[in-house]
């Protein structure tokens, strides 16, 4: 009897993995009633290559609550602070509180394991509170001027920004990125993801969006792809900042990682215009 072998799992499990990643991905990046039932390190690496999958579906809940305000008479600016909301509720804020932690602990001066207890505080610190507020203004900022200027563009950022979030997460639990703390996400996510796997879904993810971006004419495509090729490299910016600030990856530092890219991906869709 011929078996398949570890490397080169069988027909009738790829599906099972595939499903494993997407429940991973759902279940720890969402707050949707999805049931995680497998937490090793294989689920974790299905899920990390899945979660742009979970941002087109937080990108699409944010532009459809944007979509329907305007349908119902309100303006760009009601749009767009919606949008903004609907990933923070559907994170419970996690990445908002990861981002305003890492900035605690980056702005605080002190050495890494004073820093990580920072990060660890229940409370926001000064630099915290000011990279939140300014993050939120210019997310809502440039979601309302391209809701402005049309319904469809303002849905498109909406969805490219979540799903550029998401990817900046992948590329951050590739391998060789180590873990700062050996307990939590961060610890259970670091590494998961070969380097080549993490190249082939963003190359995948920039030219999905250069394709959604095509669709609203002139140079909408090739913005949208530098968009989100933008959104990952400054993202991953922070993170290497990070890795050598606190010695590897929190769970914080991949919350800082996705809203950087998230807003980042804004800005350049906002540009130009």
């Amino acid at each position: 009897m011929v078996t398949s072998s570890p490397s080169s799992p069988s027909p009738a499990s790829a599906p099972s993995s595939l499903r494993d990643g997407l429940r991973f991905a759902f279940g720890t990046l969402t707050v949707l009633p999805v049931r995680v039932h497998r937490w090793d390190r294989g689920a974790a690496r299905g899920g990390m290559v899945c979660a742009p999958v979970a941002g087109l579906v937080v990108g699409g809940c944010a532009a459809g609550l944007g979509l329907l305000l305007l349908l119902l008479g309100a303006g760009p600016l009601l749009a767009a602070v919606a949008s903004a909301a609907v990933p923070a509720a559907l994170t419970r804020g996690l990445h908002l509180d990861g981002l305003a932690d890492t900035a605690d602990g980056l702005g605080s001066g002190k050495p890494a394991e004073d820093a990580l207890r920072i990060m660890k505080q229940s409370d926001i610190g000064p630099f915290g509170v000011l990279t939140l507020v300014l993050v939120l203004l210019a997310q809502v900022a440039v979601l309302a001027q391209l809701y402005g200027d049309s319904w469809a563009r303002g849905a498109v950022a909406a969805v490219v920004s979540a799903v550029a979030a998401r990817l900046a997460l992948t590329l951050a639990a590739r391998a060789g990125v180590p873990a700062a703390r050996p307990e939590g996400l961060g610890a259970a996510v670091a590494g998961v993801v070969p380097k080549g796997t993490a190249l082939a879904v963003a190359f995948a993810v920039v030219a999905a969006a250069g394709a959604a971006g095509a669709g609203l004419g002139g140079y909408d495509g090739l913005r949208t792809a530098l968009a989100v090729a933008a959104a990952v490299a400054v993202a991953d910016l922070l993170l290497r900042r990070c890795v050598r600030r606190f010695g590897g990856v929190t769970g914080d530092v991949f919350g800082a990682v996705a809203e950087t890219a998230a807003v980042t991906a804004l800005v350049v869709l906002a540009l130009g215009r």
